[in-house]
């Protein structure tokens, strides 16, 4: 789905939407935030790109960054679950993962969402530069949320 769609959908529904971001820093929300009349359904967006502000802002489990990392599906679904309650969003979504350009794992990315129907994690491997995993990473949290 594109920000697009979902705006247009959430309106009719009357419900809401919130992001967490870590590796996107933003891009996520902003895609909300280029469609005209988002300002109905887009409730806000936290960046919380170290560890300490995933606790703080987030409500994420120190336990979970111990045992799983921050780049992880568990973490992700944690970021999503406190997104939406904090921000008070019908749905919420989570992007965290590896954008490089260097280290190990570059392109492993996790997105969830937490809704109304439950929580769930993907877990993606994109490739291309930096700014390329962080776009793909947009799409595919955007891609979780099914408003059918």
């Amino acid at each position: 789905m594109t920000a697009r769609e979902i705006v247009a959908a959430l309106t009719a529904r009357g419900q809401t939407v919130g992001c967490a971001e870590s590796l996107t820093g933003g891009l996520l929300s902003a895609a909300f935030v280029e469609v005209p009349g988002a300002s109905r359904v887009f409730m806000g967006g936290i960046v919380a790109y170290d560890e300490g502000r995933k606790i703080s802002l987030l409500g994420v489990d120190p336990a979970t960054l111990a045992a799983y990392t921050a780049v992880s599906g568990q973490t992700a679904l944690e970021m999503a679950v406190g997104a939406r309650q904090r921000l008070n969003t019908d749905y919420a979504l989570a992007t965290t993962g590896y954008a490089g350009p260097d280290g190990e794992d570059v392109g492993l990315v996790y997105v969830a969402l937490a809704g109304p129907r439950g929580t769930c994690a993907r877990e993606c491997r994109f490739a291309g530069s930096r700014a390329e995993i962080r776009q793909q990473a947009v799409q595919a949290a955007l891609n979780l949320l099914n408003l059918e």
